[in-house]
């Protein structure tokens, strides 16, 4: 039976690299919530900076890509290296307690998020935006984010934002939800595998 790693090893790191884009992220999953996040885009950094405050996770990113072109492919890429950290750090997943959810809200919106450590990628989001942009970066990208994170961690990931007019608090909302939930997922919860079937 797997054991869980010590918090000096439960941690991650992705150097991606395309014609697109090059991405570096490291993640520390028993941190204190402390991030030096440079996407070249600010409303991505500033959800980054939030994600990792709430989930108490250390992130570091640095990304640079072809904004020139749009902001589609730092947005996914930059999801996929922290996935790929993520990954890393929750190795085979001995320990953790698999499981999150977690509602959180922002003034007049409300977010959903249920985090599974469950090695089958799967993501369902829903945020209801009905701006074009946010700051520098397309509304489309934002659930897109979300689902390149949970395939390349492994996650199984649903985000509904269940009530909200400002698209800016809704979005603020989901990735504060999905940051309790992770967090909560990715404690240590037990001493061995959680799962029936003895690996995940």
């Amino acid at each position: 039976m797997s054991s869980p790693r010590a918090a000096s090893d439960r941690r991650g790191r992705c150097e991606r690299a395309t014609a697109e884009t090059r991405v570096v992220a490291t993640v520390a999953l028993d941190g204190s919530g402390s991030s030096d996040i440079s996407t070249g885009l600010g409303f991505l950094d500033h959800m980054l900076t939030t994600l990792s405050f709430h989930s108490s996770i250390d992130l570091e990113i640095a990304t640079s890509g072809d904004l020139h072109v749009d902001d589609h492919h730092s947005v996914e890429d930059t999801a996929l290296a922290l996935g790929n950290a993520l990954s890393a750090a929750i190795g085979d997943a001995a320990g953790v307690a698999r499981f999150g959810w977690a509602f959180a809200p922002l003034d007049e919106a409300l977010a959903r998020a249920v985090v599974d450590v469950s090695r089958r990628p799967h993501a369902a989001v829903d945020l209801g935006l009905r701006r074009e942009r946010l700051g520098d970066v397309s509304c489309e990208n934002l659930p897109h984010f979300f689902g390149s994170l949970a395939s390349a961690a492994g996650l199984t990931l649903h985000i509904d934002v269940l009530r909200g007019h400002n698209d800016h608090h809704r979005v603020e909302a989901a990735f504060k939800a999905l940051a309790l939930a992770l967090r909560a997922a990715v404690a240590i919860g037990g001493p061995g595998i959680p799962s029936t079937k003895g690996v995940l």
